[in-house]
């Protein structure tokens, strides 16, 4: 007698829907640590950007689950990689896994709004900081959400990346720079190229875009955000987490 096969229970789209009051806290202590969620929480019925889940019964004898999921890789918070912008630069899976962690510095730039980021801003504000290896991460008081229709905008007057600000962050060898809702990474292009090109060329990878940063009670910390281990990803989704109070990892 021939195996009957399998058949499939879909779900297509967006199977679960769940309250944003019943997510999880973006904080918590263990112990003496302090810990801050600083990722995007992605929910797939509201997403602008590609977020599809197929959920179904795997048919077998004991009725587990799995999902099928399509998504891009520059959705929510999400670590991008040398080879977003740039064939023959590593994916995520090939760079260490301490490249994606390390030290975190987060400093808000009080400068006015449209402002290009220059060196001399940097320098001023973070320049006795930054070590080799560092995450840094940077924000302003100009917020509006990213990647939504308020982008460039009347209403958008975040600080602007750019050459200048990129080679001194190359410079100092960081290995990764952050942007909360106040600093713009998909503005002019003439700006945005150069600014990932010159960071990208020595393998520093970005993340975009942070959020729960005003949670942090200090402005250095150990920073931990490990994208999925596949070869030829230029991006990935990715749990972006700051712990607080560790030996070491402090201004």
């Amino acid at each position: 007698m021939s195996e009957q096969p399998l058949t499939y229970d879909w779900v297509a789209g967006k199977p679960k829907d769940v309250p944003a009051d019943k997510l999880p806290p973006k904080e918590y202590m263990k112990g003496n640590l302090h810990i801050v969620d600083l990722s995007k929480c992605v929910d797939p019925y509201t997403e602008s950007r590609r977020c599809n889940l197929w959920r179904f019964n795997t048919g077998g004898d004991v009725p587990d689950f799995h999902t099928n999921v399509d998504i891009g890789s520059h959705l929510g918070t999400h670590c991008e990689c040398p080879y977003h912008h740039d064939s023959n630069w590593p994916s995520v899976a090939e760079l260490p896994l301490d490249q994606f962690m390390g030290r975190g510095i987060y400093c808000v730039l009080d400068l006015p709004e449209d402002h290009q980021i220059t060196a001399a801003d940097l320098e001023a504000a973070i320049g006795d900081r930054v070590q080799p290896g560092d995450t840094v991460i940077l924000d302003s008081p100009h917020k509006i959400p990213p990647f939504t229709s308020l982008t460039g905008g009347p209403t958008d007057h975040r600080l602007q990346v750019g050459a200048e600000m990129a080679q001194w962050l190359a410079d100092r060898k960081v290995q990764c720079v952050g942007f909360g809702d106040g600093v713009a990474i998909e503005g002019d292009v003439r700006n945005v190229k150069p600014f990932h090109d010159i960071l990208m060329a020595q393998n520093c990878t970005f993340l975009e875009v942070l959020c729960n940063l005003e949670l942090l009670k200090t402005d250095t910390f150990f920073i931990s955000y490990a994208p999925m281990n596949i070869i030829g990803l230029d991006s990935c989704p990715t749990r972006v987490y700051a712990i607080e109070g560790l030996p070491g990892f402090t201004r």
